[in-house]
C-alpha cells in the first residue's frame, strides 16, 4: 500500500521549497493538486521563457523532479468568482502548502485562519523566504539570500570570500524541513483531530548547517574560514583532469589513505598544524601524477573514504544510483526526461509509478467534476475567466 493514498495535498507552491512536500507526497501516493494560477504562469514566461512548439514545452514541464505526480488545476485564486471551488477544494483538502510572501494568501481570502474556518482539520503549511513572524517576515529572496541571513554562506566555500552556491541548498532544507513539519502536524491531527498551521522559513531551515560548528564552539568564535587545508579531507585533481574527494577524518582512516599513497609517515601528523602547508602542496602534486581510476582503486583496495567529484550526468547514471532508484526516466510523448528519484526507502510502501507534469489545466475538467461541478458550471467558470488572469487578480 502506498504510504499516502488517500491523502489529498492542495499545492499552492511556485518554487522549490513550497513544491519539494508535494513531490514526496505524490511518489507515495497521495493525491497532489497543483493550482496553477495564471498570472504566476506569466511571471515564469516571462523570466524563462516558453516554447511555442506544444511538444517541447510538454518536455520543459515534464523535466523538473519536483513536478511529478501531480494534477494541474489551472486556476486563477484570486478571481472572486473562485469562491465555490476554492471552498470545495479545501474542504476535502487533507494538507496545504504555500509559499507566497506573508499576507498574499490573506489578500487572496485563502489565509489559515479562512481555510481552518472551512477545514478545520487542514494541516496548512506556509513556506516563506523569513517566516511567518519577526522583523524580517515580509521580505523575499532566493536560496542564497537564506544562507547569507543564517550564516552559512560564510562557511560553505571553506574561505574569507563568500561566493554563491550552483545548487539549491537553503531550497532543499526548507523543502525537508517543511515535509518533516507536515507529517508531524499529521501525527498531532491523528491524536487531536484537529489541523494546524505549519510555518517554514528557508533562513531557520539552513541555520541547522552551522550545529557541528556550534557544537565545539562559542558562536563568537565561529569566523570566515582561513581557507587552510586540513587532513580530514581534500578534493583532488588527478593526472586526467578529474577530481576526487577525501574525507579520511578519523585517525584511523587517516593512516590507512596515508598508506595508500605512500606517505605513512603522514599518520602521526595529522594534528601537526605547522606541517599542514607542506603536506598539502606534496599532496597535490602526488595526485597530479596518476590518473584518478589509480587512486580510486588504492583507496577501494585500503577501504578509505574516498569518492569521484561526479558531475550531475555521471551521478544520476552511476550504477549506484540506478541500484537506489534514484535515476528516473519517464516518457514524454516520443521522448522521455530524466529525474531524481524518491530519496528514501520505505519496506512495505513503495513510491508509485511516477507520471510527469501535463500542460497547465490538464486536469481542470477532472478534477472539476470530482468536486461537484457539471459541464454548465466548468463553464461558466471559463467564461467568467476563473482560468485566465483576465479579472480579479488580488494578489
Amino acid at each position: 500500500m502506498s504510504a499516502l493514498k488517500g491523502l489529498t495535498v492542495l499545492d499552492f507552491s511556485r518554487f522549490l521549497p513550497g513544491a519539494y512536500f508535494g513531490w514526496l507526497a505524490g511518489d507515495m501516493g497521495a493525491d497532489v493538486i497543483r493550482i496553477e494560477h495564471p498570472r504566476e504562469l506569466a511571471k515564469a514566461t516571462t523570466m524563462f521563457g516558453a516554447d511555442t512548439d506544444e511538444d517541447a514545452e510538454k518536455l520543459r514541464r515534464a523535466r523538473p523532479t519536483y513536478t511529478r505526480n501531480k494534477r494541474s488545476l489551472l486556476l486563477n485564486p484570486g478571481h472572486p468568482d473562485a469562491a465555490p471551488v476554492l471552498r470545495a477544494l479545501i474542504e476535502r483538502a487533507d494538507i496545504l502548502v504555500e509559499d507566497y510572501r506573508p499576507g498574499v494568501m490573506d489578500v487572496m481570502g485563502l489565509g489559515y485562519a479562512a481555510a481552518a474556518a472551512i477545514n478545520p482539520h487542514l494541516i496548512y503549511a506556509s513556506v516563506s523566504f523569513a517566516g511567518q513572524t519577526g522583523p524580517l517576515a515580509g521580505r523575499a529572496g532566493h536560496d542564497p539570500a537564506a544562507l547569507a541571513l543564517s550564516g552559512a554562506l560564510s562557511r560553505l566555500n571553506g574561505t574569507a570570500t563568500p561566493t554563491l552556491p550552483s545548487v539549491q541548498v537553503a531550497d532543499v532544507l526548507a523543502g525537508t524541513h517543511a515535509t518533516i513539519a507536515i507529517m508531524m502536524a499529521l501525527q498531532a491531527r491523528a491524536a487531536s483531530g484537529t489541523g494546524q498551521h505549519v510555518d517554514v522559513a528557508m533562513t531557520d531551515a539552513a541555520m541547522p548547517l552551522l550545529m557541528v560548528a556550534l557544537g565545539r564552539t562559542e558562536p563568537d568564535a565561529i569566523g570566515w574560514p582561513d581557507g587552510r587545508w586540513h587532513p580530514k579531507g581534500g578534493v583532488w585533481q588527478c593526472a586526467d583532469g578529474h577530481w576526487l574527494c577525501t574525507t579520511d577524518m578519523e585517525p584511523r582512516y587517516w593512516a590507512r589513505f596515508c598508506a595508500a599513497v605512500g606517505r605513512p609517515h603522514y599518520a602521526v601528523r595529522q594534528f601537526d598544524t605547522a606541517s599542514h602547508p607542506a603536506m598539502h602542496d606534496d599532496l597535490v602534486a602526488l595526485f597530479a601524477t596518476q590518473d584518478r581510476a589509480h587512486w580510486l582503486t588504492l583507496f577501494d583496495a585500503a577501504d578509505t573514504q574516498a569518492m569521484p567529484v561526479l558531475t550531475a550526468s555521471e551521478a544520476l547514471r552511476h550504477p549506484h544510483a540506478h541500484a537506489r532508484a534514484m535515476h528516473v526516466t519517464l516518457p514524454v510523448g516520443d521522448k522521455s526526461v530524466e529525474q531524481i528519484g524518491t530519496p528514501f526507502h520505505l519496506s512495505a510502501s513503495p513510491p508509485v509509478d511516477h507520471r510527469p507534469a501535463s500542460l497547465p489545466g490538464a486536469d481542470n475538467e477532472t478534477i472539476l467534476a470530482e468536486l461537484g461541478f457539471d459541464a454548465a458550471a466548468i463553464e461558466s467558470f471559463a467564461s467568467a475567466g476563473l482560468f485566465s488572469s483576465a479579472r480579479g487578480a488580488a494578489a
